[in-house]
């Protein structure tokens, strides 16, 4: 059996990029566009965005409730915990790209 750590670390900052990289890019369209101002166009879109880099990070939406289904019926306990971890890894990396973008913007 393959170690985890990798795998949680990887999970981790793809999900931190997602966040990152898309409410940044996001906002630079938006200012482009004239919409809104950029500061608070990006939290915004760092909010919504913070399920869909959970997704990016777990390489689909489904995957890892199969996987914990499996886990659930073959009475593989190791497979449940490799789930969770790897959700909570990528809501970590999410959450601490939202709080990044957020304090760096002067927010509380």
């Amino acid at each position: 059996m393959s170690s985890i750590y990798p795998t949680l670390i990887i999970t981790f900052f793809i999900a931190l990029g997602v966040i990152l990289g898309g409410s940044t890019l996001g906002s630079l369209a938006a200012f482009l566009c004239s919409q809104e101002p950029p500061f608070h166009t990006i939290l915004e879109l760092a909010e919504k965005l913070k399920i869909w880099a959970l997704v990016a990070a777990l390489g689909g939406s489904f995957g890892a409730f199969k996987a914990i289904e499996i886990g659930f019926l073959s009475g593989q306990p190791a497979e449940i915990f490799k789930q969770l971890a790897l959700i909570t890894s990528a809501f970590g990396g999410a959450h601490l790209g939202y709080i990044l973008l957020k304090y760096s913007l002067g927010g509380h």
